[in-house]
């Protein structure tokens, strides 16, 4: 096959919010990049996902120019509700934490991305197929793809950065003696609805009950998201809108909350698990997001962690790029982990806490119960809650 060649500096696997922050922040530092990605812009902008944004990820957003519309029109959150034990007991993040989180879903984060991409005539290309990397262990890596016009490439780079998700081809490539992955899968999903009504609640409430958990969100003023506790095996077909309701309803009723009800747009399973590849790189190939780590949804954690990566990677590669000296990337990996595994902790803590086992016994349930009494009657326990939630400093 005749491929079209070209080069770049660095080449990014991925342009979700993960690759196209990292593109945007080297293209501030005057770092030439190439951007690809298998769905259309289009796509991307129709699937709906969750968005709670660490302060740090908010100002991330703000300070690199990306985009102020985030504090125009995104939702402050300066406290959540834990509901257990017949009653709602906030956790306030700012008497704790001194700090907030913005309720900006990722489609939104997504469309600032891509506008100033736009703007700034950036190399973007989205809808390629036939993606595969290769020599990523050489000093001249490459991506071969074929593009929406049906012409194939051969993009040829000094770094490779796979940020395409959890299904990574990139992570793929890495020899399976050069890495070590862990796993862990949980018992349990989230059967999550799109349903046209007004807020529940003016902050999210993590619902723990005898039939399971549930956690109710928003989206915008009349368009909320909501999930609910599930076995993975569960298909949405077999759940009327009333079921759905009558569900949600009888876990939040047991805490002393009623829903506000209306017809459901959308209805998914969402199976999760917690997954670490180390390291984050291999030669000249290097992971972020997705890619390279995975947490349950719990924790608010998966695209904070992903915006973390990349503005630690934009750091370390301007200074491997003006130092010529690709070795000034080894301290990516020990940076991005450290975090990720601080976010590995917490995710689990808020899941294993909240969810119930599918073999719980009225013991279990019971001591679930006594930990998060235990957190909201102490000002520490409920500090670290804050602190976790509103996200670390990024180094």
């Amino acid at each position: 096959m005749t491929r079209t060649p070209s080069r770049t500096t660095v080449a990014i696997v991925g342009g979700g919010p993960a690759g196209l922050m990292l593109s945007h922040l080297l293209a501030v530092a005057g770092i030439e990049s190439v951007v690809v990605e298998l769905r259309s812009r289009r796509e991307i902008e129709e699937t709906h996902r969750a968005g709670i944004l660490e302060q740090d990820s908010v100002r991330l957003l703000v300070d690199s120019g990306v985009s102020d519309r985030v504090l125009r029109d995104g939702d402050a959150h300066e406290g959540i509700e834990l509901a257990f034990g017949g009653e709602l007991h906030r956790i306030d993040f700012r008497a704790l934490a001194g700090a907030s989180c913005q309720l900006y879903p990722q489609t939104e984060v997504f469309k600032d991305l891509a506008d100033a991409h736009a703007r700034e005539g950036r190399d973007v290309r989205f809808s390629v197929r036939d993606v595969s990397v290769v020599d990523i262990a050489t000093a001249r890596p490459g991506v071969l793809f074929t593009d929406a016009d049906s012409v194939s490439h051969e993009l040829r780079c000094d770094y490779l950065v796979g940020a395409d998700g959890s299904r990574s081809t990139c992570r793929l490539a890495v020899p399976e003696t050069a890495r070590d992955q862990y796993f862990r899968e949980y018992p349990y999903a989230w059967f999550g609805i799109l349903c046209e009504a007004p807020a529940s609640a003016p902050e999210l409430i993590y619902n723990h009950s005898d039939r399971g958990f549930a956690l109710i969100s928003q989206r915008t003023p009349t368009l909320q998201r909501m999930y609910f506790q599930c076995d993975p095996a569960t298909d949405v077909a077999d759940w009327s809108d009333d079921r759905i309701w009558e569900e949600l309803q009888a876990r939040l009723n047991a805490n002393g909350h009623t829903l506000h009800e209306g017809p459901i747009t959308s209805r998914t399973v969402l199976p999760f698990r917690s997954f670490v590849q180390e390291p984050m790189r291999h030669g000249n190939l290097l992971l972020a997001g997705d890619a390279a780590h995975t947490v349950p949804p719990t924790g608010a954690k998966g695209l904070n962690l992903a915006l973390a990566d990349v503005k630690i990677l934009a750091e370390e590669l301007e200074r491997a790029i003006a130092k010529h000296d690709a070795s000034s990337l080894h301290d990516y990996s020990t940076r991005a982990l450290g975090r990720v595994w601080r976010a590995q902790h917490f995710s689990y803590w808020m899941t294993t806490m909240l969810h119930s086992l599918p073999d719980a016994t009225p013991f279990d349930v019971r001591r679930q119960v006594g930990e998060l009494t235990t957190l909201v009657d102490s000002r520490a326990g409920s500090t670290y809650l804050a602190e976790g939630y509103t996200g670390w400093p990024h180094s």
